[in-house]
């Protein structure tokens, strides 16, 4: 395994299949101390903060809780636009280096890509991208190929239909190159032509002997192979006017008549919130993993945080 990394940025830095084993094994040692009530205090009289200058839920509370559950502490600003000293105008250089004489470690997700790597730069303690934009979401990649692991058994030989917004998708835009580790990976992409996936990361998947298939086609023929499809929501916040959203924003839904059409072993995931993409009457279908994913987000982000501090 390569020299422990001191922050989390980007997914590139966890494209190591040993780390990878690692955490996934504590991901699931937690996972079961769970089930057993176990407590585990591995983090007692260590500080988190979590800097959210973007709206969320999974991500926010599971890192909150992933702390407190090994026995640390949590402060935090949910909407740091309007509660820290950001809405003075204070550099994101400026409020990194003070949270981190506070705290031990740094969780941050930003509207601009590239503002958690600043904060990086000039933080005295670990960060954490938690979301950078339409850049990266190294975490969600994290607990997205630990959830096909755990669903599937294997990450080898996939195939992959990711679908909707993958210009923006971040989540997308870390998967796929973590997936790519592994041999065999078949990826169908599914979007229309103002949403594809930006072709340099297409580009680095091919060099990485990633078969790619893109097509606006969304239908039971398309997906019909799929051991893991992958859906987004188009993001609104990311448009520069509400009629170029309101052209795209229900291109594709999976349908509980689609759903029942994949193959039987195949998993459905989404990172969530979901809006039309993903109708409530798919939750009954035995293919539906997006909340067993939403929950494994805790898991491997306790393995994450004691690798960073113990």
């Amino acid at each position: 395994m390569a020299e422990k990394l001191q922050h989390v940025l980007s997914v590139k830095q966890l494209m190591d299949v040993v780390l990878l084993q690692d955490l996934f094994e504590t991901a699931w040692e937690f996972e079961r101390d769970e089930v057993e009530r176990k407590q585990r205090m591995r983090l007692s009289g260590r500080i988190m903060a979590s800097m959210f200058y973007e709206p969320s839920t999974r991500t926010r509370f599971s890192f909150e809780a992933a702390m407190q559950r090994l026995g640390g502490g949590v402060l935090t600003a949910e909407n740091a636009v309007d509660n820290s000293s950001s809405a003075k105008g204070e550099s994101i250089s400026d409020t990194a280096r003070i949270i981190g004489g506070y705290a031990d470690v740094i969780v941050m997700r930003h509207f601009q890509k590239g503002a958690v790597r600043e904060a990086a730069s000039n933080s005295p303690v670990p960060v954490i991208n938690a979301g950078d934009g339409a850049g990266e979401h190294p975490t969600q990649a994290l607990l997205d190929t630990y959830t096909i692991r755990k669903e599937l058994h294997r990450l080898h030989g996939l195939r992959v239909a990711v679908v909707g917004d993958l210009k923006n998708g971040r989540t997308v835009h870390s998967l796929l190159p973590l997936l790519s580790l592994f041999p065999g990976l078949h990826v169908t992409l599914i979007a229309p032509p103002s949403l594809r996936l930006p072709q340099e990361i297409c580009a680095e998947l091919q060099e990485r002997g990633v078969v790619l298939h893109e097509t606006e086609e969304f239908s039971v023929t398309t997906l019909g192979e799929a051991d893991v499809v992958y859906m987004t929501r188009v993001q609104q916040e990311r448009f520069a006017s509400v009629e170029e959203y309101e052209a795209v924003k229900s291109v594709y839904v999976l349908t509980e008549e689609i759903a029942d059409q994949l193959k039987e072993e195949a998993i459905i995931l989404h990172a969530l919130p979901r809006l039309e993409e993903l109708p409530a009457g798919v939750d009954r279908n035995l293919r539906a993993a997006y909340f067993k994913q939403a929950k494994n987000g805790l898991y491997v982000r306790m393995a994450l945080l004691a690798y960073l501090l113990e």
